[in-house]
């Protein structure tokens, strides 16, 4: 007799409600830049709407495909390998920024689709090499080589995706077994890497000094005579200095515990630059104060609970990964996000996990949860 599998419905009505909150308040954060720009205060919520729809559509049809049918090695290397290509692709198509390919008025981001791509990989090739996963040659020769060029990819025109996926990996392969050493050595490459990218990167490197030097006074004591300031401050914009990130805690002061009212927040009145896409939870904190903000973090909190309990209750290994890999994917973004709205790290591009502006990351985040979901009607 066939198992009767069980919905988890706080798991996927947390999903709904976020994704449903999400539209609400991208139309309340961008509805007078849409009116601006392009003469609709509905421009954006339209975009992201029909996204939505596509994106719930591929969710519930992940959730109702068994997760076991991606244990397949032709599964996993051909969706790293597609990722890869579309990566490469769009490097070569997107000169400017490397990051977009577009078909007339549709536009979609290949680094998003490397994250369920890579959690199906880290998966399987966890699940296949599990006896031996501490072994060097093969094992963490190929899964560092798999991992690295994804994450290189990645890297050249997003790093804060980048990073995401280089954490999701590091989950992975930590609960995995892999030794502390192993870990070491792992954590000092992608140190190093990060560093590597971040310095030769000017505006990059600029926005990291800005933020724990914002006055220049420590650079200044080994360039008297200016010119590293120089150089820094040439690569910058307004977007790109710390002004982003005051406005954004000015927004987040303001809202107090009850927030200043649906609709009603000022900064996003051109204060805030992209106050719809990776600041929205500004946004939120501002016209929802504490109580919205703090209930959107009990939405990851929840994902985060969901996920972490469907890892533990799964009879086979695959399972296991998959569900961690989504739920770290998805909490660790969420994390930064907030994190760099609040002050804690320096501003980097990365949405919001199902509340930014963003159909490439909307589609590639419930097509994990997706996946997540189906794992957890096995969990018993």
């Amino acid at each position: 007799m066939a198992q009767r599998l069980k919905t988890d419905w706080l798991l996927f009505a947390t999903v709904l409600v976020m994704v449903s909150f999400g539209v609400l308040m991208l139309y309340s954060a961008s509805s007078i830049m849409a009116q601006l720009r392009y003469g609709s205060t509905w421009h954006f919520v339209i975009r992201q709407a029909a996204w939505a729809a596509a994106a719930v559509v591929v969710m519930m049809t992940l959730k109702r495909t068994h997760y076991r049918r991606f244990q397949n090695p032709a599964v996993a290397f051909t969706a790293i390998s597609i990722s890869l290509l579309l990566l490469a692709v769009v490097y070569v198509i997107d000169t400017a920024h490397h990051r977009w390919l577009r078909l007339g008025p549709l536009g979609f981001q290949p680094s998003e689709l490397a994250k369920p791509a890579l959690i199906i990989f880290l998966a399987f090739f966890v699940t296949w090499r599990a006896r031996a996963i501490n072994n060097a040659r093969y094992t963490l020769v190929p899964a560092a080589l798999a991992v690295g060029l994804v994450i290189l990819a990645v890297i050249v025109a997003d790093l804060g995706t980048a990073v995401v996926l280089g954490a999701t990996a590091a989950i992975v392969f930590f609960v995995a077994g892999l030794e502390w050493r192993y870990c070491a050595i792992a954590g000092a490459v992608a140190s190093v890497g990060v560093c590597l990218f971040i310095v030769t990167s000017p505006y990059r490197l600029a926005r990291v000094v800005k933020f724990f030097d914002p006055q220049f006074k420590i650079v200044n004591k080994f360039d008297p005579q200016g010119r590293v300031k120089a150089q820094l401050e040439k690569s910058l914009t307004t977007r790109d200095t710390n002004y982003q990130l005051q406005q954004s805690q000015i927004a987040v002061g303001a809202g107090g515990p009850a927030g200043l009212g649906l609709m009603n927040g000022r900064q996003k009145l051109l204060y805030l630059p992209e106050a719809h896409t990776d600041f929205i939870y500004a946004v939120v904190s501002e016209e929802l104060g504490l109580l919205g903000s703090g209930g959107l973090l009990l939405g990851f909190f929840i994902i985060f609970w969901r996920g972490w309990r469907a890892t533990l209750r799964m009879p086979d290994d695959f399972g296991r990964y998959l569900a961690l890999g989504v739920t770290a994917v998805v909490v660790v973004q969420g994390l930064i996000n907030i994190s760099v709205v609040l002050g804690m790290m320096p501003t980097k591009g990365i949405p919001l996990p199902m509340i930014s502006s963003g159909g490439s990351s909307l589609l590639s985040t419930l097509a994990s949860l997706g996946i997540l979901m189906n794992v957890a009607e096995h969990a018993g």
